[in-house]
């Protein structure tokens, strides 16, 4: 299973980056998208996140490793396609595809991860696959700065989402499964017991739409950065996301999801306060950085719950929180926007509240898993 899902990590990764990379420039400079128009396409990006929770009812039809194959396939496909509909419409049918791929293999991965995975193993091997995407990120920026001056764009499209699609559909011919994992429900799983795993998804998802639609943005419009420079940035995070992430999964066995995650909380205060109060580009940099490290440590609420889960409900309420993670999707980068343009300062200090409350929530982890063992015994 560990084969299986880092070949299709790797081959999502492939996808997505490639895509991730090309798209703005295509978008402009061959489809010819105004601002309010790419804006549009992030929002579609994020719509087959909110669907997920539908990832169960494809389970009532496919084993869950075949669907998280096919997953991928399917996500290659989009990939593989958006150069050959340079258009709006063009684009956003392509993103459609894509997302709903990348979005359903990703839920499937937390799942068969937490399922076919211990305690201690679990969070080694979210923290090797994490570390060899990095790598294969770096990998995939140099391969396209190295083609792009001889390939066009739907040429480049293609071969990464060739790869992917190819990926995914030799998987599909593969069987890692075990007939010792507990079956999984093919229904959808809401449970009492498990609020504080949807509460510190949500924040979660919050905390990283705040990262994804304003971190940039700001080192952009406040601090001029150009392309060159975020790229450089971003190329930094990836290097030294492969080597940190292996060490954040030992310290979630060594230390403990509580204490792990206060960290990520406690240090997110400091970087949201930080960003909306400093006036120097180099800070605002490292603060990107930063930022982007301490995300990492979110694989602690994934393991928290799987300590506390019945074993059968692992499938469903993956798919679950995949969708809580995304409701913040919905709404914080309108409200954010709107925050914006009264003061960008706003945005930072009420995500530097939102990473108190999730501190101050974190606490009751140890409490939980308390109560986990009480029911068992």
């Amino acid at each position: 299973m560990y084969i299986f899902l880092l070949v299709l990590t790797l081959a999502t990764t492939i996808g997505f980056q490639s895509w991730r990379t090309l798209l703005n420039n295509f978008a402009v400079e061959v489809a010819g998208l105004n601002g309010g128009e790419f804006g549009m396409i992030g929002s579609i990006r994020e719509i087959p996140g909110f669907l997920s929770l539908f990832v169960i009812y494809f389970l009532l039809f496919f084993k869950e490793h075949r669907l998280a194959a096919l997953a991928v396939a399917v996500m290659g496909l989009g990939v593989a396609l958006t150069g050959l509909m340079p258009s709006y419409t063009g684009i956003a049918f392509t993103t459609v595809i894509m997302s709903f791929g990348f979005h359903y293999y990703e839920t499937l991965n937390q799942s068969l991860t937490l399922q076919y995975f211990g305690y201690s193993e679990a969070p080694i091997v979210m923290g090797r696959l994490r570390s060899l995407a990095a790598a294969t990120n770096i990998s995939v920026g140099v391969a396209i700065f190295a083609v792009s001056g001889f390939m066009d764009y739907s040429t480049m499209f293609m071969a990464a989402g060739g790869i992917t699609v190819l990926a995914g559909l030799l998987c599909s011919l593969k069987d890692p499964s075990s007939k010792d994992i507990p079956i999984q429900h093919k229904k959808m799983v809401l449970r009492w017991k498990y609020w504080l795993f949807y509460i510190l998804t949500f924040m979660s998802g919050a905390r990283r739409q705040i990262f994804v639609a304003f971190a940039v943005f700001l080192l952009v419009k406040k601090f001029e950065y150009t392309v060159q420079e975020v790229t450089i940035l971003f190329v930094i995070n990836n290097i030294i996301n492969y080597f940190l992430n292996p060490m954040i999964a030992k310290a979630v066995n060594r230390f403990g999801e509580r204490k792990v995650l206060s960290l990520e909380y406690g240090s997110l205060i400091l970087i949201f306060t930080a960003y909306a109060f400093t006036e120097s580009p180099l800070v605002g940099g490292i603060l990107y950085v930063l930022d982007n490290i301490f995300f990492n440590f979110a694989m602690g609420i994934r393991t928290f719950f799987q300590k506390i889960a019945d074993k059968s409900d692992i499938a469903p309420s993956m798919a679950v929180g995949f969708t809580i993670n995304h409701i913040a999707a919905v709404f914080i980068p309108a409200l954010g926007g709107l925050a914006w343009m009264q003061n960008y300062r706003i945005v930072f200090i009420g995500a530097a509240i939102m990473a108190a409350v999730s501190f101050l929530l974190t606490q009751l982890i140890d409490r939980e898993l308390r109560l986990k063992g009480q029911n068992q015994e």
